[in-house]
């Protein structure tokens, strides 16, 4: 069974449900008194799924996680979609498009966390590489606290060639980086935007940097001199949000 296909915790698989993604099976604890797992299963049978009862050491053992808070949901392959697909959806609304690109992470949670925040921020999609990168996985999922399931995600083999992409439709391409570029609170980014958030480690590979149209700097005012790639991307898409909103 491909990590992938697993989704655990109550928020990730309620809005699995919610969103319609197709389940196979739903497990929950057994002789739970917990509100939220009744609600869960009650949801799961009127939308047709399978539930089983079972017993808290099977869940550990099925855990990808080690954090399934009492429920399991089992899904179909995952399918990703295309930057055609985002764009379109920008179209469908109406508005200009905003997409989060996220350039090699490769810790399931950083990439979990930047689409919940991508997800709030009302961006229309996120872009990741196929290679050397987290996919979303059980634990991506998870810490994307079920955005994951409302987001379009695309995943294609060269981030510079989409980037190129989105040029040619119009988006203006923006990366951060620290102590390069100009200062986050002078960039104007109104308009058809691309954001791409770096690796945890190495930041944005080069032939990325290159074909970002601006580079930005998030200023620092203690000793630590980074923020970690979600806690970036938050302050990022929501200096985005402001400005669009003005």
């Amino acid at each position: 069974m491909s990590d992938e296909n697993i989704i655990e915790g109550k928020n990730a698989v309620t809005e699995a449900i919610r969103a319609g993604r197709p389940l196979d099976k739903v497990f929950l604890a057994r002789d739970s008194a917990d509100k939220a797992l009744a609600f869960i299963a009650s949801s799961a049978r009127s939308a047709g799924v399978v539930v089983t009862e079972c017993d808290r050491r099977k869940l550990d053992a099925m855990s990808a996680t080690g954090a399934h808070q009492g429920v399991i949901a089992v899904a179909a392959a995952r399918e990703y979609c295309t930057l055609e697909d985002i764009l379109a959806r920008a179209d469908e609304r109406g508005e200009s498009p905003f997409v989060v690109v996220c350039d090699g992470l490769e810790d399931p949670r950083n990439l979990g966390a930047v689409i919940r925040c991508a997800e709030c921020a009302g961006a229309h999609g996120v872009v990741i590489p196929k290679h050397r990168s987290a996919g979303i996985t059980a634990a991506a999922d998870k810490a994307s606290a079920g955005a994951a399931e409302h987001m379009l995600i695309a995943r294609v083999p060269n981030l510079a060639a989409a980037l190129e992409t989105m040029k040619k439709r119009g988006l203006w391409i923006y990366g951060a980086e620290a102590g390069g570029g100009s200062p986050l609170w002078k960039t104007d980014m109104r308009g058809p935007v691309c954001l791409v958030i770096g690796s945890e480690g190495a930041g944005m590979s080069r032939l990325v940097r290159e074909a970002c149209d601006f580079v930005m700097d998030i200023p620092l005012m203690g000793k630590v001199n980074s923020l970690n790639a979600s806690a970036a991307a938050a302050v990022l898409l929501y200096e985005i949000v402001r400005q669009r909103h003005e």
